[in-house]
């Protein structure tokens, strides 16, 4: 119990302490007395004596001078001002709306990245979540129709979980960027956010969707969307598994088609920029260069309140100074 009580215990007035050297200074002195203690009455003999000595009164009688070191030492304590301490931190600012735009084709099973395309892609968005500490980031994911697996959030937990549960196949095979731009534009729609970000990745070039990716890019510019646009993919070719008929897995080589040209347009129209990945690491650098552009305003104030802590050590105090008295009074009682 008194383990936890001083458990991160800090004292305001810490240069009291030392007068808890006098305890052991009173002690000798107790001591002293107590050795050069003289009879008060002449006798012929003690033995009449010697069952008051061994009787259960001569076990209390240092007690009243224990309790009274116990109330000074608790007095000490006390005047010390025993104080716990609560530091807070009140984070306020202007933060960033941000949609993830990813590609889950077919084709971002290709192994020039290491597994794949797709979980290179999935691993670094996870880490970008983790560097917007008061943004709010949604997940927009695409292929031949888009679908939103993710609104836009602060809960960082549950952005990353949908995020690694991302998997090619979920819908319709394709790559219909404008069908994935117009639904990421559309969930920052009613943002009130003073910068609206769109982060859309893909491999390859329009061939599907119901909106044409020059639509959705003007959809972006009228609701002030900022759009940066990345490719991913080698140059040449790129190995990517095909099912054969017989239901086995063949790694077959498919030429890499990224339509950079409307991706720069994209970007550029928007106020963003268009960016290649060719390997892990670049499509690293690129995050942590968009994280260094889309920069949100933040201001941290520290509070700190400290909880006096005295109360109990004074009431112990009373309590061992009662005890004396109530023992002085009674039991260990003096007759002159």
């Amino acid at each position: 119990m008194i383990t936890r009580y001083f458990d991160s215990i800090n004292f305001a007035w810490p240069w009291m302490l030392w007068l808890l050297l006098l305890l052991p200074l009173l002690v000798l002195w107790y001591w002293k007395k107590q050795a050069n203690r003289r009879a008060a009455m002449v006798v012929s003999s003690t033995s009449v004596l010697e069952k008051s000595r061994s009787g259960w009164k001569r076990k209390f009688y240092h007690l009243p001078f224990i309790l009274r070191l116990l109330t000074l030492a608790c007095i000490i304590l006390a005047l010390a001002r025993p104080q716990t301490r609560f530091d807070e931190e009140q984070v306020s600012g202007e933060g960033v709306d941000i949609i993830l735009c990813i590609d889950v084709s077919g084709s971002m099973l290709a192994q020039d990245f290491s597994p794949n395309r797709l979980e290179a892609a999935k691993q670094v968005a996870a880490e970008f979540v983790d560097s917007r500490k008061t943004d709010r980031v949604g997940v927009v994911i695409f292929s031949g129709e888009s679908f939103t697996i993710c609104p836009i959030t602060t809960d960082k937990a549950v952005l990353k979980s949908q995020i690694y549960g991302i998997q090619s196949g979920l819908l319709e095979d394709g790559t219909a960027i404008g069908s994935g731009l117009a639904t990421s534009s559309d969930r920052l729609r009613t943002s009130k956010a003073k910068s609206k970000v769109v982060i859309l990745l893909t491999d390859g070039e329009n061939n599907g969707g119901q909106i044409p990716p020059v639509t959705a890019k003007e959809i972006a510019k009228r609701l002030g969307i900022r759009v940066y646009t990345i490719g991913v993919g080698t140059d040449g070719y790129a190995p990517i598994p095909v099912q054969a008929d017989d239901g086995s897995v063949q790694m077959q080589r498919e030429k890499v088609n990224i339509d950079e040209k409307l991706l720069t347009q994209i970007a550029n129209e928007t106020g963003g920029r268009y960016f290649r990945a060719q390997d892990n690491e670049s499509l690293e650098n690129i995050y942590e260069e968009i994280d260094q552009l889309e920069k949100s305003t933040i201001e941290v104030s520290a509070m700190r309140r400290y909880t006096e802590k005295f109360l109990p050590l004074a009431l112990a105090a009373i309590v061992f100074l009662f005890l004396e008295w109530l023992l002085r009074l009674t039991i260990l009682r003096k007759f002159p």
